[in-house]
């Protein structure tokens, strides 16, 4: 999953993206509303952090721009003003969720997660493909009862592709979601991975879950 944090306080935007990538999140920064905007428009993210002060265009003047441009990225504020009509005026502006600094960390990332769970229509932190189950506060993954271990970025992909069971996601798409603007792979990286993966889930099973869709990429699936 990928995040854009707009942040003007480059201290604080740098703590938020240290821990966020601790939790397996690719993250890119910014510390102005005018830059957000445009790698808003340039980049697909899974969610987005936003500072309300922001210089160039403030988060209560890039919120509806957002959405008039129909960029639904999801969008946790982030501000210093905790009165309640300034809540209410980021909410009707198109914001999803708030915080007020200054903020709990274990605070801000449950809501991360739950917005991004909301965007997919997840009710609970567990995702289930068939017999296999990723819990994604706890990180864990199990198969027909069995524990699975995987690398940050196996499960990364892992659960990327489980918000998106049953649907064919490009190398692009990955590519998108799970490298930020600072990571330096190798072409065939989603590639690589995708083995890395198959040979940890479907390899010691008999009903594989990761189908390949030649000239269209993968799709995490019990169905077939």
């Amino acid at each position: 999953m990928r995040i854009l944090i707009a942040e003007d306080h480059p201290s604080l935007a740098r703590s938020i993206a240290d821990g966020l990538r601790e939790e397996n999140y690719a993250v890119d920064l910014t510390f102005n509303g005018d830059e957000a905007m445009h790698m808003a428009r340039s980049h697909e993210y899974d969610l987005m952090i936003l500072d309300m002060m922001l210089p160039g265009t403030d988060g209560f003047t890039l919120l509806p721009k957002l959405r008039r441009a129909k960029i639904n990225v999801p969008v946790l504020c982030l501000t210093a003003r905790d009165s309640l009509e300034d809540k209410v005026k980021g909410l009707n502006l198109g914001a999803d969720d708030y915080v007020v600094k200054p903020f709990e960390w274990d605070e801000l990332l449950a809501r991360v997660r739950a917005l991004i769970r909301r965007a997919h229509d997840q009710r609970t932190p567990e995702l289930i493909i068939g017999d296999l189950h990723i819990d994604t506060v706890k990180k864990s993954v199990m198969r027909a009862k069995k524990q699975i271990k995987l690398s940050a970025r196996e499960y990364a992909l892992l659960t990327y592709l489980a918000h998106r069971q049953g649907q064919v996601v490009s190398r692009a798409d990955i590519w998108e979601h799970l490298y930020d603007s600072s990571d330096e792979v190798a072409s065939n990286v989603v590639d690589v991975y995708i083995a890395y993966l198959r040979n940890k889930i479907d390899k010691d099973f008999e009903k594989k879950l990761i189908h390949t869709r030649h000239g269209q990429g993968y799709v995490l699936s019990a169905e077939e």
